[in-house]
């Protein structure tokens, strides 16, 4: 019987710290977003994490994404020739690199990259009272630190998800046509009469989602950081892991509301 009630009262305290944890975040993310509208707006963070997230998150991104679309044509090829359905390969790699393999593809390269770098940085800041010195000289380390992380998030992860989805469509394009000899003007022809704009609409409205939650994450688990080196390393591990689930996750709920008709 003890052992019974013991394991409810664990399941309650992980309910408890899960509930708490989710009301912090939502704090933390309302009161970084009401700083967009209340000057002054720090334009030199703001261009150097837009920077920093987009234009050196490029190379990834782009070998990620052209490699995943020839791995694509690849194994649609495999399974299609059983049905003699090979035309269809083309229409495929788009529908599957712009509605989900470019954004999401997209989001855990910048996750691991930006996510870590930034709770990285931001905690660094925390546990050597440098937060605290910008209180101390009339800063407010929320307007300074995260906002404009949040809004270069939001905008730069759309510009490399346009991108992964030409690479990924150019991928499986090389694949198609080099090895699997495919005829390079009758694929071409079937990409356009593929793609649609409402997929490629949602990609990046999916990839503005994500860069939100992926520079949220990092600004979190960064600035609530504790403890020294071990509470950053803590932080930074934190940060990578929540940014990947939530990405996951909300890929599948706005999947689930744009495409479920």
């Amino acid at each position: 019987m003890n052992a019974v009630l013991d394991f409810i009262a664990a399941l309650g305290r992980a309910a408890l710290n899960l509930v708490r944890t989710a009301g912090a975040l939502t704090l933390f993310a309302i009161a970084a977003v009401s700083h967009l509208v209340r000057p002054p707006f720090y334009w030199r963070i703001f261009l150097g994490a837009l920077v920093e997230i987009g234009f050196f998150s490029l190379p990834v991104v782009a070998l990620t994404a052209l490699f995943s679309g020839g791995v694509i044509a690849l194994q649609s090829y495999t399974g299609f020739a059983q049905y003699h359905a090979q035309g269809a390969i083309a229409g495929i790699v788009v529908l599957a690199v712009t509605r989900e393999l470019g954004p999401v593809m997209a989001g855990l390269m910048v996750a691991g990259r930006v996510g870590a770098a930034m709770a990285a940085e931001i905690g660094t800041m925390r546990v050597t009272d440098q937060i605290d010195a910008l209180t101390t000289l009339s800063t407010n380390p929320m307007k300074y630190l995260v906002t404009p992380r949040l809004l270069a998030g939001t905008i730069a992860l759309p510009c490399l998800v346009l991108v992964a989805d030409l690479l990924g469509v150019l991928g499986g394009f090389i694949v198609s046509v080099v090895k699997l000899d495919f005829s390079a003007p009758a694929y071409i022809a079937a990409t356009f009469g593929a793609v649609k704009t409402i997929d490629v609409t949602v990609g990046l409205a999916k990839a503005a989602v994500f860069g939100f939650l992926i520079t949220l994450m990092g600004c979190y688990h960064g600035y609530t950081s504790r403890g020294g080196a071990q509470g950053v390393g803590s932080a930074t591990t934190a940060a990578v892991v929540a940014a990947s689930i939530l990405l996951l996750a909300s890929d599948y709920l706005l999947t689930d509301v744009f495409f479920s008709q």
